[in-house]
């Protein structure tokens, strides 16, 4: 699983070692991901990044474009779209990412309404706010840190 950033002209290589890629956050990635896996005749499975909080300094796709990207990624061959992926911003109490995490549930559950399809995967939560991602639906989570502690 490949779970940060990818920039379009390193896809190629990531998608000869990565079989799901948790960070396509555009139409060109997508594109692009989608060349490349016609080409090695490979299906690769994704979430749709969402910059959740409209964070500057974080990528994804406005929760507002959403569904204007999937439903242009969704035709895409050789992709598979499996759900959605976020990172909240950083809060001191984990309890002030959970308006975010809820936001997010609501999308994938939309989504699937209107597309008629399953997004099953919604990955967000890091070490520090994991516990609260899992009570709002995350089914993938990134922990670094507490994994040390």
């Amino acid at each position: 699983h490949l779970i940060g950033h990818l920039q379009t002209n390193k896809v190629k290589k990531a998608i000869q070692l990565f079989e799901v890629i948790h960070s396509v956050d555009s139409l060109r990635l997508a594109q692009e991901i989608s060349k490349q896996a016609v080409r090695l005749e490979r299906q690769i499975e994704i979430l749709l990044e969402v910059n959740i909080a409209g964070e500057n300094s974080k990528y994804g796709c406005p929760p507002e474009q959403l569904s204007v990207l999937l439903e242009q990624v969704l035709p895409l061959p050789g992709l598979i779209v499996k759900g959605l992926m976020c990172m909240a911003p950083l809060v001191d109490e984990p309890e002030q990412t959970r308006v975010f995490f809820t936001e997010m549930k609501k999308m994938q559950l939309s989504l699937q309404d209107r597309f008629f399809i399953q997004l099953p995967w919604l990955s967000m939560g890091m070490s520090q706010d994991y516990e609260v991602a899992i009570e709002e639906g995350a089914t993938h989570v990134r922990v670094g840190s507490a994994l040390f502690v």
